[in-house]
């Protein structure tokens, strides 16, 4: 596994962590009960799979970088909602940028690879 990927799930792995702890942390408004409960239960399934990722399962990448981008797009309604704090718009951007950073970086390395039987 070379630094660009190791770099690309370490960012991955921390923003299913910080999914997770998205449900302890809200307020019930930013974000709601029931997108900090969908993002937690993203955050699970991601954390699982960016473990498998980890060990070398080049096929836990697809479902991997669809529940990130999943979660990504939750974030997404607060750039459209009035009254969200500022803390929560920047949190947002981050969480969609770092995505968008960590798909590139793992995708652009393990897409030179050759598939292997």
């Amino acid at each position: 596994m070379n630094a660009s990927t190791r770099t690309g799930l370490i960012l991955l792995g921390l923003l299913s962590v910080g999914d997770m702890a998205g449900l302890a942390l809200t307020d019930g408004e930013h974000p709601p009960y029931a997108v900090a409960a969908v993002g937690a239960a993203l955050g699970v399934g991601s954390l699982y799979f960016v473990a498998k990722a980890w060990q070398g399962s080049r096929a836990a990448l697809r479902p991997l970088f669809a529940l990130r981008i999943v979660s990504a797009l939750t974030a997404v309604p607060a750039f459209f909602v009035n009254d969200v704090p500022t803390a929560a718009l920047a949190a947002a951007a981050a969480i969609v940028v770092l995505t968008a950073v960590s798909v590139f970086l793992v995708g652009r390395a393990t897409a030179a690879k050759p598939v292997t039987a």
